[in-house]
Formats: structure tokens, sequence, C-alpha cells
């Protein structure tokens, strides 16, 4: 039976191409879309809002944190596709059990350029999945950063404020767009005040479309803490969607960069 092993190290068993695969990840769910695998895919979750067809059409297993397992029963798969952070540990072993369930670990574009290789090879798209490395490599090699490297802090939570610490992967963006995270010194998504806000100074401001869905009240009410930051909304999914729609990151990634370098000058 072939072995293969996913990004926390796992051996995953899988005896041929699956046929029948559940995603419990957005991005990666959107993936399978632009790998081909159409009627292959029998089961989503209520956040794989990509593509609209499939959110229509596929079956919803629940959220990435609320899997209901006995939906996914029903669906008979042979191939689970999961996150390290986006799903509960204790959800992805109970699947395991009883289903080959490979997990990404996505903290940079490597890891992700990674992963998508890797689900090509399992489910027997490699040709695909490559076009679309390569396409995303080249688009980030061509990448122009903004200059003078700006401090900017990124939320992507409100009550409590959390924002994307330095072993994120929009930590990882954000540096490849040319700013630098004032909060790179943080783990994960760490929460912060308004006055932790204040004392890292940042030039600029993200409030992230998702998870959270931050609007102009919240740059608002955040501008009268920072009267001297720059506070944009920025859309979450090209920041934090590691999959295929990496595709269209350096067209808004560029436009971003030259809509703020026209602040800054």
């Amino acid at each position: 039976m072939p072995v293969y092993y996913d990004q926390v190290g796992r051996e995953v068993f899988i005896d041929q191409a699956p046929e029948r695969i559940v995603s419990l990840v957005p991005s990666q769910t959107e993936l399978l879309f632009h790998l081909g695998l159409g009627d292959r895919v029998v089961g989503i979750t209520k956040f794989c809002v990509h593509p609209e067809t499939w959110f229509r059409a596929k079956k919803r297993v629940g959220g990435t944190k609320t899997v209901h397992v006995e939906i996914v029963d029903s669906l008979e798969p042979d191939l689970i596709i999961a996150n390290k952070e986006e799903n509960t540990k204790e959800q992805v072993e109970q699947l395991q059990e009883k289903y080959p369930v490979w997990v990404s670990d996505i903290c940079r574009l490597e890891d992700s350029l990674d992963m998508i290789e890797r689900i090509g090879e399992i489910t027997g798209t490699l040709s695909e999945a490559m076009g679309i490395k390569k396409a995303i490599e080249n688009d980030f090699r061509e990448l122009n950063p903004i200059k003078h490297r700006p401090g900017v802090a990124y939320l992507i939570w409100k009550e409590p404020y959390m924002v994307a610490g330095g072993d994120s992967f929009i930590h990882d963006m954000l540096t490849r767009c040319g700013f630098d995270n004032v909060f790179a010194e943080s783990r994960r998504y760490p929460e912060i005040s308004t006055e932790n806000l204040q004392s890292a100074s940042p030039q600029f401001v993200f409030l992230s479309s998702e998870p959270y869905p931050f609007g102009q009240k919240h740059i608002d009410e955040l501008q009268d803490h920072l009267p001297s930051s720059n506070i944009v909304l920025v859309d979450g999914e090209m920041f934090s969607w590691y999959g295929s729609r990496l595709r269209n990151a350096k067209k808004y990634f560029e436009d971003l960069v030259d809509r703020l370098s026209s602040s800054i000058q």
C-alpha cells in the first residue's frame, strides 16, 4: 500500500487514487477544484465558499472546528484533507481512527507550494498541481515590495483584538510585500489591547475581512486611539488562503502597495 507523509510528519496510507474526498479547509477545497477533482470531492465545510458552485452543491460537514463526524461517516471518504491550525487536534485524531487523514501545516509560502505538490501527487493530479505551483512561484518572484519597510499591525479579530504574529502565514505574506510586522516577536495570533497598538506605533493597521468581518465603523473606532496610523481594510483571503487563490495574490498585493505608497510619499 502506498505511503505518503503529511506536513506534520505522519504516515498516511492510501491504497489508490482517492475517489471520495472530504476537505476540511477552505483554501484547500478551492485547490481541489482547480486540480479538476470535481465529483471526487464529496464533502466540504460551511466555510468553503469558493467555488460558489461547490458551496451550493457539495455536502457540508460542519465548520472547520466543529466537524460533524456522523456526516463524514455517511460520506464514506477514502481521504480527508485537514490542517493543523484550522482544524482541532481532537477531531482530526478521531477521524484518523477510521480514515486516511492528510494534514497540512502552513507557515510560509514554501509550505503552501509543498502542500500543493503533495496533494497533486496523492490525488493523481500532479501535472495540474505543478502548473499551479510554478505560476505562484513566478508571481512571487516578480512581486515588487513596498519601499522603506513601513510598520504594520494585521488584525484578524475583535473583542479581544488579535493580530498575526511572526510565525503565521499572514506574516510571511506581509514580509514578501515589504511590510514590517510590528508584532513579529509574538507567536501565532496573540490577543492585544489598544494600548499595545499605541505602543507599537504602526504606520499602517490592516483590518482583515476574515475571520472577523471588519468594516468602516471599526476603522473609525480605532482611529481615535491611533491618530497617526493609516488604518486600511484588506482582503483576508489574499493574505491567509494558501491554496490556488495565491494565483490572484500578486495583482492584489501590487495594487495595495501602489495605493499605500502614494499615501506615504
